[in-house]
């Protein structure tokens, strides 16, 4: 059981940001940050890189006293001057929300005939998702998804926040970041396992964009497989079905669906969409149940830790990750190998197609120089 009243020590993803990375997953041309200039700059930057354009209404001390409503009602007209854009969000920041200021009146006077997502949000709830939850509303009301889509992120997000709190980085007060253990190591396993004949699985359990690069280490295990006349010995699991999610997350799906397709990597089971990487764990526990209970190892990226351990008992568990804090969980879980991509978020804005990791790039040198060895 986690504990419900933990206090959190080490710094956590932030409800602004969270909220616009799904103004961006549901494609809006433009999002203003209604505060401070240097609010969020690292992720407006890289969402920028994504085909998203951050502006800001830069609010100072003046502005921290006597409000910014003026300010915002300028940019919302800059905006739709400059970029004629078709969807707009509007996210409030600490500032802005301490101070009491209410993004619906300047929206309402700047009167543009573009539908406009407010999002009334500051970096101070205990769960980042708060700030996805604001933003679907806010889509909700001016009907850019319907209820059965809200009801359903709604119910992906509480479980997003239980698998963090069981398994995740808000599961202890303090977690030490770590890069884990060191890819040529793993990748010598991985081929060895793989020259042995054992049966693996290769299960990606990807958020989002992300997928673009844990697509990559399926492919890589595929690719060292087939060199070693293996192929028959893996099954591949992806989370990439491209009819669900916002907009965008299916965009990113269908991309990762026709790059595997192209490179004649076979997805044998499709877990869900990239969006449901938090509840993907019983489907896919269910499915090594009804057929893959034999199998000797599996290896498992983007997110490990939803998926149950007593699905994997008996396997060797090789987990890829992104996060430096989930090293350690992932080990106390018995993962035997986990790895970090550590530049990966950076690497997959922006892209349509499956990027090179460094564990992929790592485990195909390996599997050619032991193809030199044996000739």
């Amino acid at each position: 059981m986690y504990m419900e009243d933990i206090t959190i020590m080490h710094p956590r993803p932030s409800s602004i940001v969270a909220a616009l990375y799904t103004l961006r997953d549901l494609n809006v041309d433009v999002a203003i940050l209604h505060g401070p200039a240097g609010c969020s700059f690292k992720h407006a930057r890289l969402l920028e890189e994504d085909g998203i354009r951050v502006v800001t209404t830069a609010l100072d001390e003046s502005g921290f006293v006597f409000g910014g409503h003026d300010k915002l009602v300028n940019m919302l007209h800059k905006v739709d001057e400059m970029f004629h854009p078709k969807l707009i969000g509007v996210v409030g920041t600490c500032a802005s929300m301490i101070i009491g200021e209410e993004l619906h009146e300047p929206v309402m006077e700047a009167n543009l005939d573009v539908p406009v997502i407010e999002v009334e949000v500051h970096a101070g709830y205990n769960d980042n998702t708060k700030g996805v939850l604001f933003a679907l509303e806010s889509a909700l009301d001016v009907g850019i998804i319907d209820r059965h889509e809200f009801d359903r992120q709604k119910h992906l997000l509480e479980e997003a926040t239980n698998v963090e709190k069981r398994h995740g980085a808000a599961s202890r007060e303090y977690l030490e970041p770590s890069r884990g253990d060191m890819k040529y190591n793993v990748a010598k396993r991985v081929v060895e396992l793989l020259n042995k004949g054992k049966k693996g699985l290769c299960i990606m359990n990807a958020k989002k964009e992300t997928g673009y690069m844990f697509a990559d280490i399926t492919a890589a295990v595929n690719e060292a497989a087939a060199k070693m006349g293996k192929s028959e010995n893996l099954v591949n699991m992806a989370n990439i079905d491209p009819q669900l999610g916002l907009p965008r997350v299916r965009e990113h799906a269908a991309n990762i669906k026709e790059d595997f397709e192209q490179r004649g990597i076979p997805i044998h089971e499709v877990t869900g969409g990239l969006d449901e990487y938090a509840i993907a764990g019983e489907h896919i526990k269910k499915l090594i149940n009804e057929k893959y209970r034999d199998f000797n190892f599996a290896i498992i990226t983007g997110v490990p830790h939803a998926i149950p351990m007593d699905a994997l008992g008996g396997m060797e568990i090789i987990s890829v990750t992104n996060g430096p804090r989930q090293v350690l969980p992932l080990k106390e879980m018995g993962h035997q190998h986990v790895m970090v991509e550590i530049d990966l978020h950076p690497k997959t804005l922006g892209v349509r197609e499956i990027v090179e990791s460094e564990f992929g790039a790592t485990l195909r040198g390996v599997a050619e120089d032991l193809i030199k060895v044996d000739k």
